[in-house]
């Protein structure tokens, strides 16, 4: 570690060693990590393609033509949908390029390596912002929302909907759950950082769909697709980013928010997508016949890598393992709502600022439809048609 002290390097611990500030420290846990999984990488890729081929198999005695098919007819997503978002994502990645680029030389490193993804490029803000404070923070955040939204989240501040702090034998994290006829609740472990705002009105976004779908909507029709369970959750976080950007004159404090802006981008658009397109890659191989092994799986994810992170990144062979160790493609094409929920959530606050009062009353026309309709036409309804390119590059 940092103190040249060794310790014990667990799956939880990793990503805390990939954010040091000590580039050895980050090289050393990036090597151990991978040295391990690439001692069961063969027994790993079989899981891997035995889990695939159950899908093609299903597939197949289903008669679908796909198992992209199969598994995106549950919420009625058309197809275009995922073909949309890698093509989008492709024809953007001079921005990714750019980012590469820009972390490169502002770590001051001669060559940037796939352990060098998470060091931070700004030096951390420490803000005290207790509770209070941030209900405060959140509420005027979420102005542009209307009185009818606003009213409701003070409710939840005042009437128990929030459970705040760490307490004995309570789990880490923070989620939001809602039960039919009973108001939702958040789950919160609040340490006054300036993360902790983030999370609670994020949490609060949640709980905020789970309110007007319940409300609206009957008991079959009230819980929503997994599509777009992170739209308001995220809607909210961009409101309140653009809110804080919009008032701290601080040049740290501003750019550190940039900073968590642009990771937020590089980690849910450009990273998911890449993993939407390795998982559809590796079901065509295997509904085509080829057999996958761990050299399939690594050549795969390696090329995908280069093209993602361009020319400037040094693609470490380690890297070539990293889908031994994503349980989401266990899924069976989940990942790619983490993109298309952020792309939709960014695009609506915009709206909602630029546009004001229709794009309000359009977006709570969302949060109150459940799963009375797909979430396309949900969402199409709000203002954001995630059938097009619009909502991503924009």
């Amino acid at each position: 570690d940092e103190n040249g002290n060794e310790v014990e390097l667990t799956n939880g611990r990793y990503s805390v060693f990939m954010e040091s500030n000590n580039r050895s420290v980050r090289e050393n846990a990036f090597k151990a990590l991978y040295r391990q999984y690439g001692n069961y990488k063969n027994t790993l890729a079989a899981t891997y393609y035995a889990n695939v081929k159950q899908a093609c198999f299903y597939a197949k005695a289903r008669k679908y033509d796909s198992t992209l098919q199969m598994y995106l007819s549950g919420s009625f997503i058309p197809e275009k949908v995922y073909h949309n978002l890698i093509e989008t994502v492709h024809k953007n990645l001079d921005k990714m390029h750019a980012y590469v680029s820009l972390r490169k030389q502002v770590l001051g490193v001669d060559e940037l390596h796939f352990y060098d993804i998470y060091a931070p490029m700004v030096s951390d803000i420490t803000m005290k912002i207790p509770y209070e404070e941030a209900k405060d923070i959140a509420l005027k955040a979420l102005a542009p929302l209307g009185e009818e939204y606003l009213s409701k989240v003070k409710e939840g501040f005042e009437s128990g909907w929030v459970d705040v702090y760490e307490n004995t034998g309570k789990r880490t994290g923070a989620f939001s759950w809602g039960t039919y006829g009973v108001h939702p609740y958040v789950f919160l472990n609040y340490t006054d950082t300036l993360n902790d705002v983030f999370t609670l009105v994020h949490e609060m976004g949640h709980a905020m769909h789970t309110y007007y779908s319940n409300t609206n909507q009957p008991y079959p029709y009230a819980g929503y697709r997994i599509f777009v369970a992170e739209v308001a959750s995220t809607c909210n976080e961009s409101l309140l980013m653009q809110h804080l950007l919009k008032i701290t004159t601080d040049p740290a404090q501003k750019a550190y928010l940039i900073n968590y802006f642009l990771e937020q981008f590089r980690g849910t658009v450009y990273r998911q997508t890449m993993f939407a397109e390795f998982e559809l890659q590796i079901n065509e191989m295997a509904q085509n016949g080829q057999s996958l092994t761990a050299e399939t799986l690594c050549a795969c994810y390696e090329a995908l890598n280069r093209t993602y992170f361009g020319d400037e990144m040094v693609l470490d062979p380690e890297i070539r393992l990293e889908w031994a160790r994503i349980p989401h493609f266990y899924y069976d094409y989940y990942v790619y709502q983490y993109a298309t929920g952020f792309s939709a959530a960014i695009a609506l606050s915009q709206r909602i600022l630029r546009e004001g009062e229709p794009a309000v009353q359009d977006y709570l026309q969302f949060l109150k439809g459940g799963c009375s309709a797909d979430p396309i036409s949900l969402l199409k309804g709000a203002g954001v048609d995630m059938a097009t390119s619009k909502p991503i590059t924009e």
